[in-house]
């Protein structure tokens, strides 16, 4: 089984911060897309932590130009499937099963699963995987503990999520095997709810402009 390293490794590498998005009110998702993708983060990953998750999905994929949605907190193949069906252009787990390997490789969707153990990465590694997530960031043990992997498991590349602010993402962002950082802060709550698309955009802008290694 081999990732889909190149298509997956294009859209981490297209921007510094990956928006890690909870979609509550389904009128939210178009004006949050075209927010993001003005302020130079086209690639957005809308949690399916929601009922509305896949239907904001959809709408991304069908009305925002320019915006690479993807699908996260994906846990077993039903999800994944109906993710894909839904318009994801790429697909993210907290973690890994049999399971979702073997759907992953039945689809052409790139699939980014998640490790934090040098064990879990190792399997991955065997599974053909050379780029995951590590989840959660912060309370696996963060920056230090990345640092730590990128001697031993050198061929491996991470997108760290969890916990991460503007503050604590540049320091992650200068390690050599961090290819990018997933965070929520681009989007928050208060200014989601008030409908607050230029205070998105700034925050999108802001985050699109950090540096990597």
């Amino acid at each position: 089984m081999q990732q889909k390293t190149e298509a997956l490794s294009q859209v981490l590498t297209g921007q510094p911060v990956i928006p890690v998005v909870q979609i509550s009110n389904l009128s939210h998702a178009v004006p949050m897309a075209k927010a993001l993708v003005a302020g130079g983060l086209p690639a957005i990953e809308i949690t399916l932590r929601t009922a509305e998750a896949l239907d904001a999905i959809r709408l991304v994929a069908n009305e925002v130009e320019g915006a690479i949605v993807g699908a996260g907190t994906i846990l077993n193949p039903k999800q994944f499937k109906e993710a894909a069906d839904a318009g994801s252009q790429f697909i993210v787990s907290p973690g890994t099963t049999v399971e979702l390997l073997g759907v992953a490789k039945d689809h052409a969707v790139p699939f980014l699963p998640g490790a934090t153990t040098p064990s879990e990465v190792m399997s991955m590694m065997e599974e053909g995987y050379s780029i995951l997530k590590f989840f959660p960031a912060e309370q696996s043990g963060g920056r230090a503990y990345l640092k730590s992997l990128s001697s031993p498991l050198a061929s491996v590349r991470f997108c760290p999520t969890g916990g991460i602010t503007p503050q604590s993402a540049p320091d992650y962002l200068a390690l050599p095997n961090v290819l990018c950082v997933g965070g929520s802060w681009v989007t928050p709550q208060d200014a989601m709810d008030a409908g607050n698309w230029d205070e998105i955009e700034r925050l999108a802008r802001e985050a699109s402009g950090l540096k990597t290694a």
